[in-house]
């Protein structure tokens, strides 16, 4: 098993995460979208919601080649997004990756986003590290490392959500 196998296999689920929330929810994204002057419509962003969706649960369960290159792709594609946001000062309250939770794109995301690719092209370098072969090469058959991984998401979905709020107040207060 690589080091970068609970690394991915969060990143994986995330996206899964983040997919089904675009499809449950698409406005936000559509207007983060929208305000960076890209094409945006509730349709598309739920067309790429279920692609995103489809794609992390893939890669997350099969931790493939196939699934490494999805995830690698998505998190550069985000990170671009992050990146420009940012580089323009866009004036978006919210990216929209996490349903309705207020989650302006930040340096957190940014960073985020290229650690994920980093995991996920470490997968694609050694395609072994779907959640069947990890489980498998753990002891209590896997539960620990599945248990890491759900909080590991967990914890993640926080810092992206919660973070990035807290360090804009910190610097609005000095």
């Amino acid at each position: 098993m690589s080091i970068a196998a609970g690394p991915f296999a969060i990143a994986a689920l995330l996206l899964a995460v983040a997919g089904a929330m675009k499809v449950a929810s698409p406005a936000d994204t559509a207007n983060a979208l929208r305000g960076a002057g890209l094409p945006a419509s509730p349709r598309l962003v739920r067309a790429g919601g279920a692609i995103e969706a489809l794609g992390g649960a893939y890669a997350f369960i099969e931790g493939d080649l196939i699934g490494a290159v999805l995830v690698a792709l998505s998190y550069v594609l985000f990170a671009a997004f992050v990146a420009f946001a940012l580089a323009c000062d866009l004036p978006i309250s919210t990216c929209g990756c996490f349903g309705k939770t207020d989650t302006p794109p930040s340096r957190v995301h940014l960073v985020f986003n290229l650690a994920a690719v980093i995991a996920a092209v470490t997968i694609a370098i050694d395609p072994s590290a779907g959640i069947a072969d990890a489980v498998g090469s753990q002891p209590l058959s896997g539960v620990p490392f599945v248990m890491l991984v759900v909080i590991g998401t967990g914890l993640s979905l926080l810092t992206l959500s919660a973070l990035p709020r807290v360090l804009a107040s910190v610097r609005e207060a000095q």
